[in-house]
Formats: structure tokens, C-alpha cells, sequence
């Protein structure tokens, strides 16, 4: 009888916003596949938008979880902004674990503002977190990857990269530029044998959801059902089924997908 090994064994993931939601999910999915994981999180109160983000205990429960499944784990606290924060965090990494091999860039934020009435701040954070946080994490881990002539990297992206929202239009910007980038790094990088992809979910069952929903003084599942549309029968999809598209992403049974939108949209963008 053949045992098959662990489809991701021996490789080192490096997840950004992995405190909680679709990050800590990916990152214990990759763990169950064999990855090593680095969890990298704000893990405090940031300026905007108003609602709870991932903190520093469930960082660090991340990390007993992945070293229960058997998998190193590194976890370090801070903005996607802040490339020296990122710096230190990647070079951190490189001195434990000699590499990177998967990068997923989910760290994000989500909120509503009609054109009219959107603040500098407002566009600045939203645009900061979603798109420049992905560029500075990405210029760091690139290098390494270069070297290495290999490695996969996966933008967290959503359907709104694909569409418009109404009172996102700051949210679809910033996700609309992330399938650019995904598409401009593909081309770059492919010389290097290194594969980037972004995957774009409908609305997914995260602590975000109430987050929003405390903001327009709404339940969770009617933030779901406003903004989403979905031709199947579902409010939202699950952060564990975003999760196993990052796993089949990160594998060598995609290793022929790069520069590609991969949709987990329970049909919206069909109609």
C-alpha cells in the first residue's frame, strides 16, 4: 500500500492577517497540509474602520494550534503598512526557517462610505491596508522567493475586485488594484518560477461581518444578504472553503496557475 506524504510538507507559509477569519483558517489548513506557518497580524485596535480586529491572545492560541498539528510556527504583531514592521517580521523568518515558500495576503479591512461623504482618512486606510499592505509584504518576501527561484503567492482579493459595490467604492478600488498587481507580479515573477494568483470570495462568515453589521446597526446575516446576491442559497461562504482554495492554490496540483482570478462566489457574478 502507497502512504501518501502531506500535500504541502516541509514548506514555510507566511499569512498576513492571521489572527482570525479566512488568515487563521488558511493557516491551520496549510498546517494540516505539512506548511510551517508564519502568522502575521495587527492584533490591536487600528484608526478605521471602528470595529474589533484579531488581538494578541488569538495569535498566540494560532500558534499552540499549528504546534499541535505537529508544525512550526512563528507569530508576529503588525500593520501592513509599516515596512519596517514587515521587515522585521520576514527577516525573522528567513533567520528561523531559511525561507518562504507561500505567501498569502489576506490582511484587509471593509467598510461603507458613499463617495459624497468619504473622508481622506477613510480612502487613505482603506487603500493603505488593502493595497499597499499586499505591495510592502510583497516587495519583502519577493526577494527571497527570487533567490530561491521558486514560490507561490496568493492575494486575497474578493468579488468586488471583479465588480462594482454600492458605498464600497473605496473597497472596490483597492481590491480591483490587487487583481492588477496579481496580474503585473504574475508576468514579473514568472521568470522565476514563481506562480501569483488572487482568489475572489462573495461574502464570507467572519468576525468582519459583525463588525459591520454593530456599524450600520444591522444583524450579521442582513449585512450577508444586502450585499451579496448569491445564486445559490447561502448568505455566505465559510472561512474554512476560502481556506481549501488556498491549500489547493499553494500545491503543486496548481502549479500551472499563475496570473488567474479564482472565484469562490456561490454565483454572484453570474447574474
Amino acid at each position: 500500500m502507497t502512504i501518501m506524504g502531506k500535500e504541502l510538507e516541509g514548506r514555510v507559509a507566511f499569512i498576513t492577517g492571521a489572527a482570525h477569519g479566512q488568515g487563521r483558517a488558511a493557516a491551520l489548513a496549510l498546517a494540516r497540509e505539512g506548511a510551517d506557518i508564519v502568522g502575521y497580524d495587527v492584533a490591536k485596535k487600528i484608526e478605521y474602520p471602528r470595529y474589533e480586529f484579531g488581538n494578541q491572545q488569538e495569535l498566540e492560541s494560532l500558534k499552540a494550534e499549528v504546534e499541535a498539528l505537529g508544525r512550526r510556527a512563528l507569530i508576529f504583531q503588525g500593520d501592513v503598512r509599516d515596512d519596517s514592521a514587515v521587515t522585521a517580521a520576514v527577516e525573522g523568518t528567513i533567520a528561523a526557517f531559511g525561507k518562504i515558500d507561500i505567501l498569502f495576503n489576506n490582511a484587509g479591512i471593509c467598510a461603507y462610505a458613499t463617495v459624497d461623504k468619504m473622508t481622506d482618512e477613510e480612502w487613505d486606510a482603506m487603500i493603505g491596508i488593502n493595497l499597499k499592505g499586499p505591495f510592502i509584504v510583497t516587495r519583502r518576501v519577493s526577494k527571497y522567493m527570487i533567490a530561491a527561484k521558486s514560490g507561490v503567492i496568493i492575494n486575497n482579493s474578493s468579488v468586488m475586485g471583479l465588480r462594482g459595490g454600492n458605498r464600497l467604492s473605496h473597497y472596490a478600488a483597492s481590491k480591483w488594484g490587487l487583481t492588477g498587481l496579481t496580474k503585473s507580479w504574475a508576468i514579473e515573477l514568472a521568470p522565476y518560477n514563481i506562480r501569483v494568483v488572487s482568489i475572489h470570495p462573495t461574502g464570507v462568515n467572519t468576525p468582519m461581518n459583525d463588525g459591520l453589521a454593530a456599524l450600520e446597526g444591522a444583524t450579521p446575516i442582513e449585512i450577508a444578504e444586502r450585499s451579496a446576491g448569491n445564486l445559490l442559497p447561502v448568505p455566505w461562504v465559510e472561512a474554512e472553503d476560502v481556506a481549501g482554495l488556498v491549500v489547493y492554490l499553494a500545491s503543486d496540483k496548481a502549479r500551472f496557475a499563475t496570473g488567474s482570478q479564482f472565484v469562490l462566489d456561490a454565483g454572484l457574478l453570474t447574474q
